[in-house]
């Protein structure tokens, strides 16, 4: 940390990080929607809260910020996991042959 504030590099580091969380939970997303459905989205809501929790306990601005960024992610998560599922609808990604969707009792 002492290195990234002496370099002035914070910024840098805050935009690379936030990236890749924001990178990481977009594949997150589609295996959660795979294997678990729309169950999954309260393991991102478990997962929020938890950083957003941390977040506020953190002395460190980096840290807090990461875990900020973090919570919010898993926030959005919640909110793509339907969009994940109406992209499975429409036959964009894979649908799990073990489990039976929404849209299979309306036949």
């Amino acid at each position: 940390m002492d290195f990234l504030s002496t370099y002035h590099l914070q910024g840098l580091a805050l935009g690379l990080c936030s990236f890749l969380i924001i990178g990481i939970c977009h594949p997150i997303v589609i295996k959660g929607e795979y294997y678990y459905g729309l169950r999954f989205k309260w393991v991102f809501l478990l997962v929020g809260i938890v950083l957003c929790v941390s977040s506020l306990l953190v002395d460190s601005v980096l840290l807090s910020a990461l875990m900020g960024v973090g919570a919010f992610s898993c926030f959005w998560g919640i909110k793509e996991m339907r969009e994940q599922q109406e992209r499975v609808r429409k036959g964009w990604f894979p649908r799990n042959p073990r489990r039976t969707y929404p849209w299979d009792k309306e036949k």
